[in-house]
């Protein structure tokens, strides 16, 4: 995400990162990035977006915000680039075009969405396959069959992540043309999106 960045900040950018928890990422993209360009992170929950201005005020960084509000809701300037990593999963299917709609809105002509989601399997085999290698994949980890249960318990009807193809439709709806995948590891999945 950071190298791809590299192709949309420009010295007036104003740039947002959906989802931004702790703030981690923006910081490391604005730190990478003219001091000139401007940095939004927005979260909705109100802990994450402290943590994330106490973070900054250790190692200030005048060129970033961290703002507490809801990503459907807020009013966006232009933009030349808008990340989401592992945030739009988490937003209700009813609403998630909407999202999408807004962010492809927001967009200047030429600037990017970049969006890493988990992703849904095609179908029922592909999707029981995926799982069963992601479990997996968390035991190898270290993670216990207890815990590993107890998280997916946890995401239930709060994580509702669409297929690939689901995740490009809606872009497409959205206005989007040029959608490529970037990476892809069972059920994860970066989507690059140019306007």
């Amino acid at each position: 995400m950071l190298s791809l960045s590299d192709f949309f900040v420009k010295t007036d950018s104003t740039c947002y990162e959906l989802g931004s928890s702790t703030g981690t990422l923006t910081r490391q993209l604005a730190q990478r990035h003219f001091a000139s360009a401007k940095w939004v992170g927005i979260d909705v929950e109100e802990a994450m977006t402290r943590k994330a201005n106490e973070l900054l005020s250790v190692s200030p960084q005048h060129n970033v915000s961290f703002i507490t509000d809801d990503i459907l809701s807020f009013p966006y300037e232009k933009s030349d680039l808008i990340v989401a990593y592992y945030t739009i999963q988490f937003v209700h299917p009813r609403i998630r075009q909407a999202l999408f709609d807004r962010i492809y809105e927001s967009l200047n002509w030429g600037g990017s969405f970049i969006m890493f989601e988990k992703v849904r399997g095609p179908d029922a085999r592909f999707q029981d396959i995926l799982s069963s290698l992601y479990v997996d994949y968390k035991r190898d980890q270290g993670y216990s069959a207890d815990e590993i249960l107890a998280k997916t318990r946890s995401l239930k009807g709060v994580l509702e992540p669409f297929s690939t193809m689901g995740n490009i439709d809606m872009l497409s709806r959205a206005g989007f043309r040029d959608i490529t995948s970037v990476f892809k590891y069972i059920c994860f999945e970066g989507f690059f999106c140019i306007k």
